[in-house]
């Protein structure tokens, strides 16, 4: 199988997660799919291939060389985001876009256009793998494990590459902030790792955001309409006040770069009670916590003015900016950079405004700063990735290898 065809079957799995459920993997669908890949490191002849009951699936592939050199390690992972359904995904190949507008379902009018996604015309020349505009594609994080599956195909066909032992790893539920949790980085054994996560070509990344959800409770008080006068407590009112204390400027939509934002993702409820879900975000970890702590004091200014209890915030960390883990060790950034340089690939060394599992298995012992996997326009029906893309990306994998056992 190529690189691609490795793609367009994983595609095929339904692997979305979901955080209301609790358990590991979040949803048993992406455990049909770690047990597919299992089954095709075996038939690779990978060593030491283990699928623990969470769902997560290590391998190896040995060093070909008798001297010692640091185990490396590539990891991805299997789920698909919850904002839209990963079933039946039905991936198209646009075979040499010149720019156009690209029609993903004709009856319903839907369109990937260059008008609205510019990045669209960086790939001119290339042959792009698309939705039906009724699914996500999958590139996040598919692309990813096909690159690294992929690569490793690649050394066991070419001996004569020196490499020494890589261990692969693939997850579940990183879209639900829970990839990295029951990641068992002392069995993984690696000195250091790459996540095969980014977006655009090029992207290499040991920044991310801070990230922090936060649960808004609105307790109302709900009495007959026509004798509301000082009594009726509109649980749905006050939960938009609360709306409109944070920064109307400090969202996704107004935000880019290291600007950080309070996003709303949740609103339910009615007028006893009402329910707003947030995730807080910031590069900076002391921005980051004046975030938290305004949103605490915006619920307090409400207790004040409609009575203690109203409003509750409960606000849970989620993951934290890797650079600090990541920034001593700098040489594992030099070697991604030199190996893309040696792929063909001009690197971008840029800020994550978002997450990784890297960021969590930094803060658990494992540095792993994150590069490219191709795809854009994650999680929704306008993803795509270009061919040309994950086949770089997998060419920075092997490359990674190789100059791993040079240089050391």
């Amino acid at each position: 199988m190529t690189v691609i065809e490795r793609f367009l079957k994983y595609v095929s799995f339904d692997t979305q997660s979901d955080e209301t459920t609790g358990t590991t993997p979040s949803t048993p669908k992406q455990m049909v799919f770690a047990r597919y890949l299992q089954s095709e490191l075996e038939e690779l002849g990978l060593e030491d291939i283990s699928l623990d009951e969470n769902g997560y699936l290590f391998a190896t592939l040995p060093s070909n060389v008798g001297r010692e050199i640091p185990t490396i390690g590539f990891i991805a992972h299997m789920d698909t985001s919850p904002d839209m359904s990963g079933k039946d995904v039905k991936p198209r190949i646009v075979a040499d876009y010149q720019g156009q507008d690209i029609v993903l379902c004709e009856e319903e009018g839907i369109v990937l256009s260059p008008k609205q996604f510019p990045e669209l015309s960086d790939h001119i020349g290339e042959d792009l793998i698309v939705t039906d505009g009724h699914t996500l594609l999958g590139a996040d994080d598919k692309a990813g494990i096909a690159e690294i599956v992929g690569a490793m195909a690649y050394l066991k066909a070419h001996p004569e590459i020196e490499h020494g032992n890589i261990r692969i790893g693939f997850n579940p539920d990183e879209e639900i902030g829970l990839g990295a949790h029951k990641f068992d980085v002392e069995k993984f054994g690696c000195k250091w790792a790459y996540t095969m996560d980014g977006g655009e070509v090029g992207e290499l990344e040991f920044e991310n955001f801070n990230a922090a959800a936060a649960k808004i409770e609105v307790k109302g008080l709900n009495v007959h309409p026509g004798y509301a006068k000082g009594k009726m407590v509109n649980a749905l009112l006050v939960a938009n006040e609360f709306i409109g204390m944070l920064p109307a400027d400090e969202t996704p939509a107004t935000t880019e770069g290291y600007e950080g934002f309070f996003h709303l993702i949740g609103m339910e409820g009615d007028v006893e009670h009402a329910m707003l879900s947030y995730i807080v975000r910031d590069h900076d970890r002391g921005k980051f916590e004046a975030r938290k702590a305004f949103m605490l004091e915006c619920a307090g200014k409400l207790n004040g003015k409609y009575g203690q209890g109203r409003v509750d915030v409960q606000i849970k960390d989620q993951y934290y900016n890797m650079r600090q883990q990541v920034e001593p060790l700098m040489h594992i950034i030099d070697l991604a950079f030199a190996a893309m340089k040696e792929a063909g690939v001009e690197p971008k060394v840029k800020a994550i405004r978002g997450g990784t599992d890297g960021a969590q298995l930094s803060f658990k012992g494992l540095p792993c700063p994150n590069i490219f996997a191709g795809g854009l326009n994650f999680h929704g029906r306008y993803e795509f990735v270009p061919i040309q893309s994950i086949e770089k990306a997998m060419k920075v994998v092997v490359k990674i290898a190789e100059l791993t056992a040079k240089r050391y």
